[in-house]
């Protein structure tokens, strides 16, 4: 097998939990194929450097081997090799935002009574459109 569809091979590699995720994120351009917007049904090859923004992060990978079948995590991994700059900018991101859920400058989940509260309260104050 030489090549498979874009869809395919990021459900395959884990990045989306399903090929409809995977071929929506297609279509909304968060995918990108050697610089180029891919679409769902646009072949990967061994080679190709694609750029995915996912709700983890943006990954910067290299393709190592294709696949159709979804595997368990470790076997999805050896598909791709992310880049050495796109792991240290994840990484940093997360660290940031691990300490503003520290500080307190965004909250993790869904708002309680009490943030909806002081909310509905600034909503007044700052602009109404």
């Amino acid at each position: 097998m030489d090549s498979v569809r874009m869809d395919k091979f990021l459900w395959a590699a884990r990045f989306f939990k399903t090929r409809a995720l995977a071929a929506g994120a297609c279509e909304l351009g968060r995918v990108e194929s050697n610089g180029l917007r891919a679409k769902a049904a646009r072949d990967v090859k061994v080679g190709d450097m694609l750029r995915v923004k996912t709700e983890a992060g943006e990954f910067l990978v290299e393709v190592l081997m294709v696949s159709e079948v979804r595997g368990p995590a470790a076997a999805a991994q050896r598909l791709y090799r992310e880049t050495e700059e796109s792991r240290e900018l994840r990484l940093k991101l997360a660290a940031e935002h691990k300490e503003m859920l520290r500080i307190g400058v965004v909250t993790e989940g869904k708002p309680n009574k009490r943030d909806r509260a002081e909310r509905s309260k600034l909503r007044g104050k700052i602009h109404r459109f």
